[in-house]
């Protein structure tokens, strides 16, 4: 009887006089004496980190041991996690660290999760680099609408827009975010850890923070550095209605809506973008009170002054009144080109105001009695139109490219023929005149002949006309002998000089 119940139980079989109690005092004497041996087993728990060993690898799953009566298993989508390089790196023996999914699945296989376990762990290195304040160096992986994806120790940080360093919100440019931070990939960068929320999977990144430069102190060195004069490079920031914040150097100046551009401009939004790249020239630096002063008009050429060259203070131009105001009015010369009538150039009478004399849209003669080209200013007038101070520039004025040529000669030879020659008709007038009061002659002939040398020098100037020259004297001779004047010396006579 007692070899037939050892046998039944090296076979595995329990004696049927054994109760349930016994067994499971057996089984709990068992665990006890392994315990005492020191080969206890260590069965693993959900969620847990373990370290393991690899047992084998194949295409579709990796062994792990991990202490248990049986081998770990990553299959599946855990396997397909791994990045390649690292999968291909793994060796059998290697140790490594794994998450436990499942302690135990329907098949009564633990499942586990390479992938996990380090993610697991570089939550943990986050959690200290935050409480540390410590540094991370690394790289621009990727971008949302928001900001920029950084990975740390595995994990995908976040750095939002308002937490970039300022110098790289300076290269900000476009709509999209495609167009605002695709071109930072690749791009090294410093960055704080300053949020972690494992159950969200939430890591916060700052790389303002990183950075041992605040705004105010970017702004304090960038002034220090800048000289009034300097031409910069820089990128708009923000509009207002006002003018237009450009930033220069990390540091942002003012761009006056005057100093915008030299024409006129209602709103800065009409010539300028957020994120547009322009360049200014540094007109003021207020270092006391922290301000920088600039100007896009100052790197461009001032059409007014092109304008304005062809104008001279006394011309006489056409102008259409544009303004009334109670100093005066403002009238249109040319396109956009204005000036101002002042209300004492209106008019030659007093008046209380413009309107008494002239309306919007009136055309009006002027005369320019004032060019500024660096206040930028053109006086005008309407009472000085016909002044007689301007006269020999309004002659000056006249246009002679519609008179003939023919008739610009005839007036030529009109102006010149009474220097070179008396002519016959106006002597024959003179000649009965003569006869009937010779005293009269006598007076009207020595203007020609009392000066001699006057008359020597005008041959040369006069065409020489030797025939012609004599007949004054004949006709005086037939006329009045006893004043008589010498043929020689071509003067009068004594006696007619008592007379």
């Amino acid at each position: 009887m007692m070899e037939q119940d050892n046998t039944i139980l090296e076979q595995g079989g329990t004696p049927e006089n054994t109760t349930p109690q016994e067994g499971t005092s057996a089984h709990t004497n068992m665990e006890a004496l392994l315990e005492q041996e020191g080969l206890a087993l260590d069965f693993p728990q959900q969620g847990e980190i373990r370290s393991g060993t690899i047992a084998s690898i194949s295409a579709t799953q990796i062994l792990v041991s991990v202490g248990a009566k049986s081998e770990g298993v990553i299959t599946g989508r855990e396997l397909e996690q791994i990045p390649e390089e690292e999968r291909e790196a793994l060796q059998v023996g290697q140790e490594v660290s794994v998450y436990v999914l499942a302690a135990e699945d329907a098949n009564g296989t633990i499942v586990l999760s390479y992938t996990r376990a380090l993610e697991q762990q570089s939550w943990e290195i986050v959690e200290q680099m935050m409480e540390d304040s410590e540094p991370f160096d690394g790289k621009v992986d990727g971008y949302n609408k928001g900001g920029l994806i950084v990975p740390v120790r595995g994990l995908r940080g976040f750095v939002p827009a308002s937490q970039i360093s300022i110098a790289r919100r300076m290269q900000i440019s476009g709509d999209t975010p495609d167009q605002r931070w695709g071109k930072m990939i690749g791009e090294p960068i410093t960055v704080r850890v300053i949020e972690v929320d494992r159950n969200r999977r939430r890591l916060i990144l700052s790389e303002r923070a990183a950075s041992n430069e605040t705004r105010q102190s970017i702004k304090e060195r960038v002034i220090e550095e800048l000289q009034e004069g300097a031409i910069c490079e820089g990128r708009v920031t923000s509009l207002a209605d006002f003018g237009a914040f450009v930033n220069v150097n990390g540091a942002d100046g003012l761009v006056h809506l005057s100093e915008i551009s030299w024409d006129r401009v209602q709103h800065p939004s009409e010539v300028l973008e957020v994120g547009q790249d322009v360049q200014v020239k540094v007109i003021n630096i207020d270092r006391e009170r922290k301000r920088i002063g600039l100007s896009i008009r100052a790197l461009q050429d001032d059409p007014w002054r092109q304008k304005v060259d062809k104008y001279k203070v006394g011309q006489l131009v056409e102008g259409v009144i544009t303004r009334l105001t109670k100093f005066g009015a403002f009238a249109r010369i040319e396109g956009d080109l204005e000036g101002l009538i002042h209300i004492s150039e209106i008019s030659e009478r007093r008046i209380e105001h413009p309107k008494e004399v002239i309306k919007d849209g009136d055309v009006v003669a002027l005369r320019i009695i004032r060019v500024d080209p660096d206040q930028r200013r053109i006086g005008l007038s309407m009472r000085k139109v016909d002044s007689g101070a301007y006269k020999d520039l309004d002659l000056k004025q006249i246009d002679l490219e519609d008179v003939g040529p023919e008739l610009v000669e005839a007036e030529v030879e009109l102006e010149v023929q009474p220097q070179a020659a008396i002519e016959p008709e106006a002597e024959l007038e003179v000649q009965p005149e003569a006869a009937i009061e010779p005293e009269a002659e006598l007076e009207v002939q020595p203007q020609a002949a009392i000066e001699p040398e006057v008359e020597l020098e005008q041959p040369s100037e006069a065409t020489p006309e030797p025939e012609s020259a004599p007949e004054p004297e004949r006709v005086a001779e037939e006329t009045e002998e006893p004043g008589e004047p010498s043929p020689e010396s071509g003067e009068p006579s004594e006696e007619t000089t008592e007379d």
